[in-house]
């Protein structure tokens, strides 16, 4: 796979973004599918209110049909098992948040899906994945980087699966919080696991869906940055968090995600400690979480909380490149 095939596929997979979203936002404005937003939320965000959500549709559907058109020029065996599970996963998780998304804005409420409810959709599309690439005989080692090691889980790869996933839908969720910094931060995640998969086997397959979602989050950067015309949604942010994991479980960089999506990782880090900190103290270690609006309450710009975040997500997605090509 050479570097014109992944610049193709990120150029058409910005230009469907691009030309759909003038169609699809106003008729999302038609349809009142409005953000709501958190009473207990920064009071900046109040100006949000109304902005049309579930924008993360569009994403799926440039994703789709640039993955497919890509692998079918390329590939003749277009649908390969790693094609579906990844479309399964990002399609799958992506209908959860639709109806997450959906229930907000029927019910006119701040909150949806119930976090039980959530829990088993993301946990019935982890196991129904586990399913199939153990029938497609998927080895069940993690690969340890540095040391160049792997471990055998057996069994227990059914659990790391689904704390991948489940875990990493949620991480990327949270982070869904101010204009362009999931679109930003998301984009540079998947175009580091775009690279390795280039760099590695090859995996032609993997390698067009990730650099498909990076362009496609570019064009969404479009009408998502401050101020943001549309928002992704839980649509959204459940798909690129099941995609994330899926990736990097398909190339076995498991443990890479972790450093790869550091951002994902800092930002539930920090609504869990506040969390514990509250509970058992009765005070609160940050000013607010997630992190992002920590940094909002200290007085920082949204755009200015937003590149911030961005230099992090490269940084953290240059030492997981450094350490998967150089190192290990």
């Amino acid at each position: 796979m050479n570097t014109t095939v992944l610049l193709i596929t990120m150029a058409i997979a910005f230009l469907i973004t691009v030309l759909i979203s003038p169609i699809f936002i106003p008729f999302l404005r038609r349809l009142k599918f409005g953000q709501s937003i958190r009473d207990e939320g920064p009071k900046s965000h109040m100006k949000k209110q109304g902005t049309p959500t579930m924008g993360g549709m569009m994403i799926l559907v440039s994703v789709s049909i640039t993955t497919l058109i890509m692998t079918s020029k390329f590939n003749p065996n277009p649908m390969s098992v790693e094609v579906f599970l990844l479309l399964f996963v990002m399609i799958g998780y992506g209908l959860l948040g639709f109806l997450d998304d959906f229930i907000k804005i029927a019910m006119k409420r701040n909150l949806g899906l119930t976090s039980k409810q959530k829990m088993i959709g993301q946990i019935i599309i982890a196991a129904v994945f586990y399913y199939i690439i153990n029938r497609n005989g998927f080895p069940t080692y993690i690969e340890i980087p540095i040391v160049n090691q792997q471990l055998e889980l057996g069994w227990g790869y059914a659990l790391l699966i689904l704390v991948m996933l489940v875990g990493s839908s949620n991480a990327v969720n949270l982070t869904d919080g101010l204009d362009g910094l999931l679109a930003g931060t998301a984009a540079i995640a998947f175009g580091a696991f775009g690279i390795l998969a280039w760099h590695g086997q090859p995996q032609f397959e993997i390698g067009v869906f990730s650099l498909a979602i990076v362009g496609a989050l570019l064009g969404f950067l479009v009408f998502n940055a401050h101020p943001a015309k549309v928002f992704m949604g839980d649509t959204g942010s459940l798909a690129l968090g099941g995609a994330i994991a899926a990736i990097a479980i398909l190339t076995k960089l498991e443990i890479i995600l972790v450093i790869i999506g550091g951002v994902f990782v800092l930002e539930t880090l920090s609504v869990i400690i506040q969390v514990i900190a509250y509970k058992t103290t009765g005070k609160r270690v940050f000013k607010m979480s997630p992190l992002h609006h920590h940094y909002e309450l200290m007085g920082w710009s949204e755009w200015r909380v937003v590149t911030t975040f961005w230099l992090v997500a490269f940084l953290f997605a240059g030492l997981g490149i450094f350490i998967e090509v150089w190192i290990s």
